[in-house]
Parts: C-alpha cells; structure tokens; sequence
C-alpha cells in the first residue's frame, strides 16, 4: 500500500513543548540511550514473504508488514498496554560462531506469547541476527535463541511523524487514528482532541495497540496534541491540523520530528 502524505505546513523540525505536569521528572532509563542490555530468548513466527503481518495487534496494518524492511516483532512483556508499538530494540544472540556482534534492530508491531521469550521475531528480523545467509540458516535450527536486548532509537529520517486515519473511522461520526515513523525512543501515552464548543481538550481512548479513538469528533479540521515520555520525562507535541475532509486510510504529515 502506497502511504499518501499530505503535507499541511512547512515540513520542520520542532520542539516538543515542556510537559504541563510536574511528573515530567519522572522517567525510566529504559529510555536513555546507555541503557544496559538485559537477557531474555527470542524465537520467531513464519511468514510468506519473510516480512511482518499486516494483522498485528498494535493495529499497523500494511505499514506493520514493511516497517523497518520487515524486520519487526511481536512482544508481550514490553506491550505496555499498546503504548509500547513502534519501539526499536538491538537484539543480539548468544551463540559466538553464528551471531552478528551487533545483531539486529526490530521494531515491534504485535503482540504475542512464547517460552520465556521478549520477542517473537519475523523471518528478516530473525535472519538479520546470523553473521551470514549460512550461520541463520543454523540459528533458525535451534527454534529459540538467548540473547541480550535494549532499547535503541527509532530513524526514520528524514520523514516526519504521520498521522494514519484507521481504516474504522467514519466522517463525521468517529474518528481513529495512529501515530507512524515516531523516531527516537519515546512512547506515545495521551492523545488529546480540541473541542472548540467546550474550550478545552479532551482525551481520546486508546482503543488498542497504537490506535487511538474518539467517538462523534467536532466538525471540521481537528487539532490534535500527544504527549510522549523518554529519557527525559514527558513532553508534548502538536501536529499540524487534520483537515476538515479527513478520510479513513489516509496519512497527513505532522510537520514534526522526534529525535
């Protein structure tokens, strides 16, 4: 599926706003940059074509296919109630004659169980751990793998963040959407909608994975704000309108960036 980006103002690079609350000092370094790696397994699903699925739980659809050259994964304990989508792990395995010393980068895109395992990788993504087309072919032998992980940034330079209409929305009546290409190592926790009547905003519902959803949105463009938590606590950021003619499947440019 071809992405189509409207883009609704100049394409920059802008700073988040501060956050508004004092929790902003709060924050996991889980987030930072020298995050240590910590030890768990990883096994991997079957595919096709090799790339992720359309169907994952985050709710990405064909963006969750191809994202990252296909190289995605299907967690559990770092689902996070969906908030933990789009984020970017180094997943090195333990097997010396077989692994790459810098193993590979996946994103993940699902949801989903296995033996002690952090991540259920896609053929490309598990295959990207071999130090050759031979070594993954040996590594794929042993079903499920030790490894060591961490959270590393997301590029997805020099695109900005898009906002994607989920195909279950509905003009006017109801409106759902996600966030794609969030770069740097940042989850999404709260997304707002202006409601001019009312002068103030209101909370949309994650309705699950990254999906986010309000029900009887305002008539005409919507003014959309999220908030994000990283290594430096929470701030937020406020896209570029949606515009008033907004249709299911379709993607416009935020005009910002995370880094």
């Amino acid at each position: 599926m071809e992405l189509k980006h409207y883009q609704l103002g100049l394409v920059c690079v802008i700073l988040l706003l501060p956050a508004l609350s004092s929790a902003a000092t709060n924050y996991n370094t889980d987030y930072c940059a020298w995050n240590p790696y910590k030890n768990s397994r990883a096994s991997y699903y079957d595919t096709r074509d090799g790339y992720g699925t359309s169907s994952g739980a985050c709710g990405y659809g064909e963006y969750g296919w191809t994202v990252n050259d296909g190289k995605v994964a299907a967690v559990s304990g770092l689902w996070r109630g969906g908030s933990g989508c789009g984020a970017c792990y180094q997943v090195i395995c333990k097997v010396p004659s077989l692994c790459k010393a810098n193993g590979v980068t996946v994103v993940a895109t699902d949801y989903g169980q296995g033996d002690r395992t952090d991540f259920i990788m896609s053929p490309r993504a598990f295959q990207g751990l071999g130090v050759s087309p031979d070594a993954s072919k040996e590594l794929k032998k042993y079903g499920t793998l030790d490894i060591a992980y961490k959270r590393v940034p997301c590029n997805y330079f020099p695109s900005n963040i898009l906002i994607k209409v989920h195909e279950s929305s509905s003009n006017p009546g109801y409106f759902a959407m996600e966030f794609l290409n969030v770069a740097g190592s940042y989850d999404i926790t709260d997304v707002q909608l202006w409601e001019d009547s009312r002068k103030e905003w209101s909370p949309l519902r994650r309705s699950y994975g990254a999906v986010f959803d309000y029900a009887n949105p305002p008539r005409g463009q919507l003014l959309l704000r999220f908030q994000v938590i990283g290594c430096n606590g929470t701030k937020w950021g406020q896209p570029n309108p949606i515009p008033a003619d907004w249709k299911p499947k379709m993607t416009y440019d935020t005009g910002l960036q995370l880094k």
